[in-house]
């Protein structure tokens, strides 16, 4: 668990991952969460760059959540994350990267986190920069690619 001015972040267990799941009306997140479980579950060693990490106001109140997406054998991992659009602009998404991002380094084997924005998204954009994260030139399934190193923090 991790604990910053405003938020609560933590990974979810498998029961908590399975009722968001079921929550979930949009079926592309679904589908998404799904395959998080899934990865999880394989990888149960290595839960947390898997799971689905849900973020809180520190009243419990849920906000949002991100992942990572597995860790490579190079030490890279990715990451997502989304914040409910009433919690939009409170800056509750860099709160939340800041932090996740001080977690995943204090892993020695952890080199870089890369994540993806699309090019209509100036806002994740934004976050990203502010998380010290820099386009690497590189475009996935989401749009182009950012990369933050290990040395930036």
């Amino acid at each position: 668990m991790i604990t910053t001015e405003h938020l609560i972040i933590y990974p979810a267990t498998q029961e908590q991952m399975e009722a968001f799941i079921l929550a979930e009306t949009n079926q592309e997140l679904k589908q998404a969460y799904i395959e998080m479980l899934e990865g999880a579950i394989q990888n149960r060693s290595q839960w947390d760059w898997y799971a689905i990490w849900m973020i809180e106001l520190k009243d419990g109140t849920h906000i949002g959540d991100l992942c990572f997406k597995g860790l490579t054998s190079d030490g890279i991992s990715e990451i997502g994350y989304g914040i409910q659009n009433a919690y939009q602009r409170h800056g509750y998404a860099t709160e939340a990267v800041k932090a996740v991002l001080g977690w995943a380094f204090a892993h020695n084997e952890v080199t870089a986190i890369e994540a993806e924005a699309t090019t209509d998204n100036i806002v994740s954009q934004k976050v990203l920069a502010k998380c010290g994260f820099i386009a690497n030139g590189q475009v996935g399934e989401e749009g182009p690619r950012y990369t933050c190193k290990q040395d930036i923090h």
